[in-house]
C-alpha cells in the first residue's frame, strides 16, 4: 500500500491553511460574512490485486493522534461518473453540491475513492462488477485503517455505488458502522431504467467498457423527471468528469440488467437506510420494502425524498437527503 508521495506535501500545507482559516473565521467582525473553511485533504494510492486505487480525503483540520477520532464516512459513487465530480463538484452561483464538504462541516473525517476503472484508478483486467467492487471497498478499508487506526466506519453508496456497497456490508459487517444505500434497487423488477437498459445487455456481455459522452450525463438529470436539479449542475460536473475518458467499465451495467439480485438483505446485520428520490426510475418501491422487510437488522429506516430524481444530492432537494442522512448516522446507539 502506497501513499502519494505530491499528496503528502499537500498535507502539511492544507493542514496548515486549515489552522489559519479557522482564524480569520474567528476573527471576522460581528455582521460580516465568515470566510469558507480551509479544509484539510489528502490523496492516496492503494493497490487491489493488480489495480491501482485512488482515494481521496476530506476534513476540517489535520488529524491528530492526541485528540478523540472523527467519525469516518466512505462515499462509494455510481457507475457512470467518477468519486470527486460525484461528491465534490462545484457548480459555480448554484450553491453547495460538495457532500464532501457538507459532512467534513459536521465534523467527519469524508472519505471517497475511483473504483477501478473510474476517474484516476486503472482496471488491467475485468469490468469492474459489483463483485469486484466490494473487493476495492475492502482494500480501500484497508487504507482507512492504516491511515486512521479506525477499523469501521460509516458507508453510504449511490446507485450501483449502493449496491457494493450492501454487498461489502453483507461481507464485512465489522467494517460497517452504519450503512446509507441511496438511489438503490434490489431485484430491479418494474424499474423502467433497467428495462430499457436491458437492450444493451448483450453489448455490455461482450464489452468489458461502454461509451459515455457529454450526453449521457447530462441525461442522468433529466431522464427520470426534467426540473429535479438545477441545469447547471449537468454540464458543470461533464466538465469535471470527462477529462477521465470517454469508456468505462461495463461491469455495473451488466450485473444490474441481468444478474440481479446481487446481494441477499437477510445477511445485512448493519444498521441500514435506504433512501430513494419520488420520481427515482431505478427501482419501484415494492421491490425497496420488499428488500427492507428481509434485512437482518431491526435497526433500518426507509425513505422518500419528495420531488427529487435517481441523483439525491446532485437534486434540488439535496438539503433535506443530507439532513436525513446525517440524522441517521447520528442515531443513538
Amino acid at each position: 500500500m502506497t501513499m502519494n508521495i505530491a499528496g503528502r506535501g499537500n498535507i502539511a500545507r492544507r493542514g496548515m491553511m486549515a489552522g489559519v482559516g479557522a482564524a480569520l473565521v474567528a476573527a471576522t467582525p460581528a455582521g460580516a460574512t465568515p470566510a469558507p473553511p480551509a479544509y484539510w485533504t489528502a490523496t492516496y494510492t492503494t493497490m487491489r490485486d493488480d489495480a491501482r486505487l485512488t482515494a481521496y480525503r476530506k476534513r476540517l483540520n489535520a488529524p491528530d493522534r492526541g485528540k478523540p477520532a472523527l467519525p469516518i464516512l466512505l462515499l462509494a459513487h455510481g457507475s457512470s461518473v467518477s468519486a470527486l465530480p460525484t461528491f465534490d463538484l462545484d457548480v459555480p452561483g448554484a450553491g453547495e453540491y460538495s457532500m464532501m464538504d457538507v459532512f467534513a462541516r459536521l465534523d467527519y473525517d469524508v472519505w471517497t475513492f475511483d473504483f477501478s476503472g473510474y476517474g484516476r484508478s486503472t482496471l488491467p483486467s475485468g469490468n469492474s462488477d459489483i463483485a469486484m467492487g466490494a473487493a476495492d471497498l475492502l482494500a480501500i478499508a484497508e487504507l482507512i485503517r492504516t491511515e486512521t487506526g479506525e477499523n469501521s466506519f460509516h458507508l453510504m453508496g449511490e446507485s450501483s455505488g449502493a449496491l457494493k456497497g450492501g454487498r461489502f456490508a453483507q461481507d464485512h459487517p465489522d467494517r460497517v458502522r452504519r450503512l446509507v444505500l441511496e438511489a438503490f434497487t434490489w431485484t430491479g423488477a418494474g424499474s423502467p431504467t433497467l428495462t430499457k437498459r436491458a437492450e444493451q445487455a448483450e453489448y455490455y456481455r461482450t464489452h468489458a467498457t461502454r461509451p459515455r459522452d457529454e450526453a449521457a450525463i447530462l441525461n442522468i438529470f433529466t431522464r427520470d423527471k426534467a426540473g429535479t436539479a438545477d441545469p447547471r449542475v449537468g454540464p458543470a460536473m461533464a466538465a469535471a468528469e470527462l477529462p477521465h475518458g470517454t469508456a468505462i467499465p461495463s461491469g455495473t451495467y451488466l450485473d444490474m440488467t441481468v444478474n440481479l439480485p446481487v446481494i441477499d438483505p437477510a445477511r445485512i446485520k448493519v444498521p441500514t437506510l435506504v433512501v430513494c428520490g419520488e420520481f427515482d426510475g431505478i427501482a419501484t418501491e415494492e421491490d425497496l420494502l420488499a428488500f427492507m422487510a428481509k434485512l437482518a437488522t431491526p435497526d433500518r429506516q426507509y425513505s422518500v425524498i419528495p420531488g427529487a430524481a435517481h441523483s439525491l444530492s446532485m437534486g434540488l432537494a439535496r438539503e433535506r437527503y443530507w439532513h436525513i442522512m446525517h440524522s441517521f448516522l447520528t442515531m443513538p446507539g
